[in-house]
């Protein structure tokens, strides 16, 4: 039954493109022909130890992935397909794999660990290998085994222990796993399995809830993990570590009686020992935090639960605070600028900041004497220390405690956080009293010429200094005095060419953008009116830069799209007003000859930029846009069918949406090809998903641009909703990414039925009636999904109100029987939120009329 696939194996690895093809064919056909006789050909590959290392490592790949895959049909196709298979074949490649646990190879053993725990995740829970863990087991408890067998064994259990419920071992097994791997973090045991063994253990915790129950047994675990966590291996201390981390969350309420050995521990950890080590040590704190954070939240809250609360982080404080002050000055060079970059500074800042938000005021005393003995420092990693550590309390105490606020040069980026946190005069909270502004706007603007690293930061703080303000009329009034200088800063701080990085200028505009955005435009229209014609002589300049390589390429692309970016923010604010509006439509032409020669460059940035300006100049201009259309309308065209890069072709969806609200029925001539772009895009299998709702959004705003004229249209577009709506029943939802897809799908496809039901609403309403009775199955199959959001349960009511609105009398018999709709609308009229509320009663109005007509 199995055949000799060495050679096939060996040549699936070629550099030669045809022998790698041609073996992968074989391959693929042989598993396809004779899948049985494939696995065991395999297994029995992974087993000899007289196979190429080469060979054996592609058997392991392929033999894993036979069983086990990420997407959830897959997985299930391949666990349908492995229990399909004879119990006496699947035993002998079980046999095989356990024997292969003693292979003389470690890498073969540990691939064969790995295939154990797959089949286990499948056969564990249907009770289909009871024998697993006494087979494994038997393996650490007889004598004289070789250390290689006890490696890939723990290793085994630990994969096992990771990929199965705690449900599915009985007690004894679960005693019996933990005395093992336990016994295998034994000192006099060898290096490798000491690593192999914590690694199991850590993957075993959420099995040893009744043995940490046992005092004796508990004792025994932490006693030996301790141990472990000053082994003179680092990878074993760094395992160690990892156990007490995933220890201190499982089993909290019970940890008092090590809490002194486990500080001395994590202390000398973060003080001397390696960082990886060092990092799990402060791992631990941050874990014990998140546990009290939670339990005061449940102590706070209104079901009168009482879960035990240690308060550990309390007792500690006065030690533990100092340790974490210290990390703060072990920054690396350039650890700003690296993107993912974790390090023992912002692990300590990351802990102090879960400190203070468990003991609140408790934690100042404390921090602010390192804040003022190194803010002023030379050393820069002292001023950065001072900062982040500032920075880094500032949720959790109280405004009084941490008041009065340092304010000089170098605390950028705490002025950030503090304006972020703190700064909120809409809801009648703020650090900032009107009378330190001009200070602290001077410090910001002088600081703002300092080094990038700091004018980066000076950004951020002007930004959510000025997003505080959002909403709250007199703070923008407030800040109105300083609106000119602050532009005049930041457009200087983006030209600056002491600057290699792009990240100065992108925070320089992204602030310009959030000033403009925040400003009270009664009093500052005149301003941002000057704004406009700067910005797009900037732009017009980008469009002359001479291109002499890719990198020129893309640093003009870069800087297009941030200045597109500026100009949609400018064109919205002053079309929001009718008195600012006209400044739009006298710089309109201009503006369209910018964007279009921008997009020559083909850059996927600038597309996505230029065209969300494009569709804000829409808005603005409304009817008057269409003039521009015969040269736009080729570029829209490639962003629709811009497959590849798809939030281009996302946002080229809703600048159709924009250009419809604005033309109304002046879009038909642009129409059939733009609606045959949409409907090749949902039929393809590469557009990317995300792309999809918008485009059944968009079907409803050309419905309503164009009214009875989408009748050509109707029966296209209606069999890809129904077929969306399908798609939306068949959603997996132990997925969370798919159940929000889900949820957007659903709200983008009633968006659709209310914009073509509103557009035939005067006149050839009744096309709409044969797909009555799926919309309403729809809705009921929506709503009644426990996964649901409100943005679904909004536009279900809507979309129920324009069926009757637009059918009337014609849907009396569907709704005469619907118990849903009154039940619907009865628990939609009791919510607090307003807009649904309204909704509901308009939609009630609506179904009331469709009777009270047909009397």
């Amino acid at each position: 039954m199995a055949v000799e696939i060495t050679e096939f194996l060996l040549s699936a690895q070629s550099a030669d493109a045809k022998v790698r093809t041609e073996a992968e064919t074989r391959l693929r056909q042989f598993q396809e022909q004779n899948l049985p006789g494939f696995l065991l050909s395999l297994s029995l590959e992974l087993s000899n130890d007289g196979k190429p290392l080469e060979s054996r490592r592609l058997a392991g790949i392929v033999l894993k992935n036979s069983l086990d895959a990420k997407d959830a049909t897959t997985k299930e196709h391949l666990v349908q397909r492995w229990v399909s298979n004879d119990v006496t074949f699947r035993s002998q490649i079980k046999g095989l794999l356990l024997s292969t646990l003693g292979s003389s190879v470690s890498e073969a053993g540990h691939t064969a660990a790995q295939v154990i725990a797959k089949i286990a995740s499948i056969e564990i829970p249907r009770k289909e290998w009871p024998d697993l863990i006494s087979s494994l087991l038997g393996n650490m408890t007889q004598q004289d085994r070789p250390a290689s067998l006890k490696q890939s064994t723990l290793e085994a259990l630990g994969y096992v222990c990771e990929e199965i419920s705690h449900n599915d071992l009985v007690q004894d097994e679960v005693n019996s796993v933990l005395t093992a791997v336990v016994q295998g973090m034994n000192v006099t045991e060898q290096s490798s399995v000491r690593l192999a063994a914590s690694t199991a253990l850590y993957n075993a915790l959420d099995f040893a809830q009744t043995n940490f129950e046992n005092e004796m047994e508990r004792n025994y675990i932490m006693k030996v993990v301790c141990e472990t966590a000053m082994a003179k291996e680092a990878d074993i201390r760094q395992a160690a570590f990892e156990c007490l981390v995933s220890i201190a969350s499982t089993y909290y309420d019970v940890l008092e009686p090590y809490m002194q050995t486990l500080f001395e521990l994590t202390a000398n950890a973060v003080k001397g020992d390696e960082e990886s080590v060092a990092l799990q040590a402060i791992e631990f704190w941050s874990s014990i935090c998140d546990e009290e954070i939670e339990l005061q939240d449940f102590d706070g809250g209104e079901s009168g639960d009482s879960y035990p609360h240690s308060h550990f982080i309390e007792k500690a404080l006065s030690l533990l605070v100092p340790m974490l002050l210290e990390t703060l000055l072990k920054q690396d060079e350039d650890q700003d600028q690296e993107d993912g970059i974790w390090n023992l500074s912002m692990a300590g800042g990351t802990c102090l900041g879960l400190v203070a938000r468990t003991v609140g005021d408790a934690i100042v005393p404390l921090v602010m004497p390192f804040v003022q003995d190194n803010i002023s420092k030379p050393d820069w990693r002292s001023r950065e220390a001072a900062t982040y550590a500032f920075g880094s309390i500032l949720e959790g105490p109280s405004v009084e405690k941490l008041s009065p606020m340092p304010c000089e040069r170098h605390t950028a980026w705490t002025l950030s956080r503090i304006f972020e946190l703190l700064h909120s005069p809409a809801t009648g909270f703020s650090v900032i009293a009107p009378a330190n502004l001009q200070r602290i706007v001077a410090v910001l603007l002088e600081s703002i010429k300092d080094s990038p690293h700091v004018a980066e930061k000076v950004c951020g703080a002007i930004y959510y200094l000025a997003q505080g303000y959002e909403g709250f009329e007199t703070g923008s009034s407030v800040l109105t005095p300083y609106l000119t200088d602050t532009i005049t800063s930041l457009i200087a701080t983006a030209e600056r060419t002491d600057v290699n990085d792009s990240k100065l200028r992108s925070a320089a505009y992204e602030t310009l953008n959030e000033v403009v955005r925040c400003s009270n435009l009664a009093e500052t229209s005149q301003i941002i009116t000057q704004l406009l014609p700067v910005i797009m002589t900037k732009l017009g300049q980008t469009i002359e830069l001479q291109i002499l390589s890719s990198d020129d390429r893309e640093k003009q692309g870069d800087l297009q799209a941030l200045l597109c970016g500026v100009l949609q923010v400018i064109i919205q604010k002053l079309s929001s007003i009718d008195e600012t509006k006209p400044v739009i439509y006298q710089a309109a032409d201009q503006i369209m000859m910018l964007f279009l020669k921008v997009f020559a460059c083909r850059s996927s940035t600038v597309h996505e930029e230029a065209m969300l300006a494009i569709g804000a100049l829409a808005y603005a201009t409304g009817p008057e846009f269409g003039k521009y259309m015969t040269e736009f309308y080729k570029y829209l065209e490639m962003g629709l069918q811009n497959f590849e890069e798809y939030q281009v072709c996302s946002i080229s969806v809703g600048v159709v949406g924009d250009i419809c609200r604005a033309l109304d029925d002046k879009m038909l001539p642009y129409c059939d090809n733009i609606m045959t772009l949409l409907l090749k895009d949902l039929s393809s299998g590469d557009l990317h998903r995300s792309v999809k709702p918008p485009i059944f959004s968009c079907f409803g705003d050309v419905a309503l641009a164009i009214g009875e004229h989408f009748e050509k249209y109707v029966p296209y577009a209606m069999p890809m909703m129904q077929g969306a709506a399908e798609v939306c029943a068949q959603i997996d939802i132990n997925d969370e990414e798919m159940v929000e897809y889900g949820n957007q799908l659903k709200r983008s496809i009633f968006e659709a039925y209310s914009g073509i039901l509103q557009g035939f609403k005067n006149s050839k309403a009744e096309i709409m009636l044969p797909h009555a009775p799926h919309l309403l199955k729809f809705i009921e199959v929506s709503v009644k999904d426990p996964h649901r959001d409100e943005s679904v349960v909004r536009a279900a009511v809507a979309v129920l109100g324009d069926l009757a609105d637009a059918l009337g009398s014609h849907v009396k018999t569907l709704f005469k029987d619907l118990a849903f709709c009154s039940e619907l609308l009865g628990e939609c009229l009791q919510s607090e939120d307003e807009q649904l509320k309204e909704t509901a009663t308009w939609t009630q109005g609506m179904i009331g009329r469709v009777f009270s007509v047909c009397g």
